[in-house]
């Protein structure tokens, strides 16, 4: 379990660091991920109403 926390710590640190040394690579990377994540729900939505 200490190790878990340790590791915790070690992302959230690592995740703070990389957003105050590079903010607008941060910004970038994040709304890649919403891209992605919007893409996805579109793709689900079409998929279930091609089902109906």
């Amino acid at each position: 379990m200490q190790v878990k926390k340790v590791l915790t710590y070690v992302a959230i640190a690592f995740v703070a660091f990389y957003l105050l040394s590079q903010p607008s690579q941060a910004a970038q990377a994040v709304k890649s991920a919403m891209g992605g994540v919007v893409n996805a729900a579109n793709q689900l939505s079409k998929f279930v109403s091609d089902l109906t």
